[in-house]
């Protein structure tokens, strides 16, 4: 049972007068034998909570940042009319910051025999999974001085996907594609490294592109044209050790190189290539292989939304014979992770040969603009010494990524919101010289 604030002020008011007229037991008496019956007559007469039916339907999926709807089906069997205040719990997650006491508390009255739905709106802070807690439900009776408590488990998962804030540099993206393919008219076609068609020679055509045998063979001189590599293997390794957890802006670099990687991989299906996933730091995470161009991306989305950073360091020799296993022939492997001298050094620099012997090594990293801030900082001593501090990291991370170059590997280091772009540029640039 569970009294409400209308008994409190009653059995006050009542009180006040006895207390200060005739303060005695029998006086208190005859005004709490009332109220106790009239409480009791009003928690019999709420309708039952145990034998209330729900169901749920609404949004399973939803991108961080958007909103998603939840319906709840209430129906009441007994014979009362239910007057209740229900409480829809979700992870605090679920919602802004300050909006769950109003987003998760309904008031609803339910005749007997019928249904009635509610919704619940939930919007996401955080990626993965959310799944509805219990269900308690407060029903009152008609006096509205006590009523009936109980909870139900009703499961519902909503799973909160990966932005895709990147998206806006897609078609600035394929439209250097299609120039590279031969699409669009330019003055410099892009030359690729396949053989595509021949075609008749018109001034200002490189006299290399000239097919000597085409041209004996009819009266015209005839010129190859090129186009650049398709079907090529593309695979894209996510570092989900310790140094993932590290908050750059305001979000963890996990979550920058979850949004480089959907750039590439549309990008990348567009132009014919295959793009594979694997999440590693101790053991396999997640894992996509072999899906079709035009389910990879929402395969892609949906295995990367529930992955969180790992507090541990990442096991550079396991991440390597993953990678390989997972790409047996020539292949663009793209690694997303940290620059920090430390890690690289000791785990991923000895293994490199294993890698680069054959395939082609793209590393990305997420750089702290906050760095070059303190680069910048002059005017006091504090800020000399930050300035100080911030060229020091930064000629670490120089330092590092020349080491990586020695070895063959392409380097992208760039601040949260350029290293979508960037890893773009990059991936075209190689699709151009023929690297992939």
């Amino acid at each position: 049972m569970a009294l409400t604030g209308r008994t409190a002020l009653l059995a006050a008011l009542g009180s006040l007068p006895v207390g200060v007229i005739a303060p005695s037991w029998a006086g208190m008496l005859a005004v709490n034998a009332p109220l106790s019956l009239a409480i009791l007559c009003d928690y019999a007469l709420a309708a039952p909570v145990r034998p209330l039916q729900f169901t749920r339907s609404g949004d399973t999926t939803v991108r961080l940042g958007e909103g998603a709807e939840v319906q709840l089906t209430v129906v009441n069997p007994s014979r009362r009319r239910l007057r209740a205040h229900l409480r829809d719990a979700w992870p605090p997650s679920s919602w802004l910051p300050g909006a769950e006491q109003s987003a998760s508390r309904h008031k609803l009255a339910v005749p007997s025999g019928e249904r009635r739905r509610i919704t619940t709106f939930l919007r996401p802070t955080r990626r993965g999974d959310r799944r509805a807690d219990r269900i308690t439900v407060r029903s009152y009776g008609p006096l509205g001085l006590a009523a009936r408590q109980g909870s139900h488990d009703v499961p519902w998962t909503v799973r909160v996907l990966p932005p895709f804030t990147s998206r806006k540099h897609l078609p600035s993206r394929l439209a250097r594609l299609r120039e590279l393919d031969g699409r669009t008219s330019v003055l410099t076609r892009g030359e690729g490294t396949e053989f595509d068609s021949l075609r008749n020679y018109v001034p200002g055509d490189d006299v290399r592109s000239i097919d000597w045998r085409a041209t004996a063979r009819q009266s015209a001189v005839a010129v190859r044209t090129w186009r650049p590599e398709r079907d090529r293997h593309i695979l894209v390794v996510l570092d989900t050790g310790r140094t993932s957890a590290g908050r750059v802006g305001n979000v963890p670099r996990l979550d920058a190189a979850m949004d480089a990687t959907l750039l590439l991989t549309a990008l990348a299906t567009r132009a014919g290539d295959r793009v594979d996933l694997l999440a590693y730091d101790r053991r396999i995470r997640a894992q996509v292989q072999g899906r079709a161009p035009g389910e990879v991306l929402s395969a892609m989305v949906d295995a990367m939304a529930p992955l969180e950073p790992e507090l541990v360091e990442t096991d550079a020799r396991g991440l390597s014979a993953a990678a390989l296993a997972q790409a047996p022939r020539h292949s663009l492997i793209v690694l997303l992770t940290s620059l920090d001298a430390a890690p690289i050094e000791e785990g991923l620099l000895p293994l490199l040969p294993r890698l680069t012997q054959k395939h082609t090594v793209l590393l990305a990293s997420v750089s702290d603009p906050h760095v070059e801030d303190m680069v910048r900082a002059r005017g006091t001593v504090d800020a000399i010494y930050e300035a100080a501090a911030g060229a020091q990291a930064q000629a670490r991370r120089r330092h590092t990524a020349d080491q990586l170059q020695r070895h063959g590997v392409v380097v992208v280091d760039a601040t949260p919101d350029n290293l979508a772009p960037a890893l773009a540029d990059t991936y075209l640039a190689l699709k151009a010289a023929g690297r992939l």
